[in-house]
């Protein structure tokens, strides 16, 4: 281990290792640094990820990918079950081996990569971010940087150490669980989505086929819904009603940032990507794309600067951010917010009214104008995401 490089990142998801890639595909010195013992584990994820979302980073291998997913279904309060064929196919991935093969292309560009180091502080001087605070093996240690790129999680310490706001609101912080279950008879190409209080107030409720008869099965609910029940018990519910005899292989819980990006994710010496910077999809919860792209931006602009021997060069980060996909989660943000307020009954409406379309005029699109029907102060916002490029 060297006492200096030229890029330290902190945690290795696919935004880090992503970062990690990125930034030393400019040749400088890059090391990364994972908290637990080994690269993609503990898996917090529901695992969807689209065609593009993947092909943009690495390519589609069979080894990480459970299931090829060319629809989806909406299942509605009443039960009635609207099937959407996909305009380009998705994949419900293997994150273990995803997240381990992201992170070897990141050393395979030159990146340093060393488990099991938790990082328990920053070096800061003048104002600046020069390096990070580590233990490893029971000792502790101090590695200095140009930069530092915290991709640490949801909770990010390292933003917080560094000073940016990383506060979120307690009702923007979905609840989640989610089992990953065998028994479960779906169709492995379909993924499901269940709306309605009963599945999951102001949220969502999903099965993802994992292949054979497995499925990640969970649900997220707002965090004023999760103080007054836990998303445990209505996923314990939904598979007491629908899979009694089904074997749970894992069970996660945590919280989803469910909220627009943070007003700063660079400082001088650091940027933040991934959950750490609040790039999930505010509307879906998803964060596996959207991290990588955050990743790939933040480690590209930290690479030039340190090329070009101009660290102010990172505070670019976060315009470019906000031009790719900030701006879009603005949009999915709102639209969020005034889709998961609908009633049972308007979501039923939806689907009644949806079922009529024949199956190849169906699509994301036209899902979201049938809403348009039931809350048109919608209109503006669906607008901008499917016609205005």
């Amino acid at each position: 281990m060297k006492k200096e490089y030229d890029v330290i990142v902190v945690g290795a998801g696919p935004a880090g290792s992503t970062a990690a890639r990125f930034a030393a595909e400019h040749g400088i010195s890059v090391l990364m640094l994972e908290k637990d013992r080994d690269v993609g584990y503990p898996v917090r994820c529901g695992e969807a990820i689209s065609r593009a979302g993947v092909a943009e980073f690495i390519e589609p291998d069979n080894k990480w990918i459970n299931a090829v997913i060319d629809k989806f279904a909406m299942v509605s309060p009443d039960g009635t079950e609207v099937v959407i064929p996909l305009e380009d196919i998705g994949y419900i991935l293997e994150r273990r081996i995803f997240d381990y093969e992201l992170a070897k292309l990141a050393s395979n560009a030159g990146a340093e990569i060393l488990t099991r180091a938790y990082v328990n502080g920053l070096i800061i001087e003048n104002n600046k971010v020069c390096g990070v605070k580590y233990e490893f093996r029971g000792e502790q240690h101090e590695v200095r940087s140009k930069v530092v790129i915290g991709a640490d999680g949801v909770e990010s310490r390292v933003g917080r150490w560094a000073g940016i706001k990383t506060y979120i609101d307690f009702r923007d912080m979905e609840c989640a669980t989610q089992i990953t279950a065998s028994g479960i008879p779906i169709d492995q190409s379909t993924c499901y989505f269940y709306f309605g209080k009963d599945y999951a107030p102001e949220g969502y409720f999903w099965i993802f086929p994992k292949g054979d008869t497995s499925a990640n099965i969970g649900l997220g609910v707002s965090g004023m819904t999760g103080r007054k029940r836990s998303a445990l018990s209505f996923l314990n519910d939904f598979m007491e009603k629908n899979y009694p005899n089904a074997s749970v292989l894992t069970q996660i819980a945590g919280g989803v940032p469910c909220v627009t990006t943070l007003e700063k994710i660079s400082a001088p010496g650091i940027i933040l990507v991934g959950d750490a910077a609040r790039q999930v999809n505010p509307l879906s919860g998803g964060g596996i794309a959207s991290g990588m792209i955050g990743g790939k931006i933040g480690g590209t602009i930290v690479g030039e600067a340190v090329k070009m021997n101009k660290l102010d060069h990172i505070l670019t980060y976060d315009k470019a951010w906000h031009d790719r996909l900030g701006k879009r989660h603005e949009i999915f943000d709102r639209i969020k917010n005034g889709i998961y307020n609908f009633s049972d009954e308007k979501f039923n409406n939806i689907a009644h009214s949806f079922n009529k379309v024949p199956y190849d005029k169906r699509g994301l699109g036209n899902l979201f104008k049938t809403a348009l029907f039931n809350n048109p102060s919608l209109l503006v916002d669906v607008a901008k995401v499917f016609l205005v490029k």
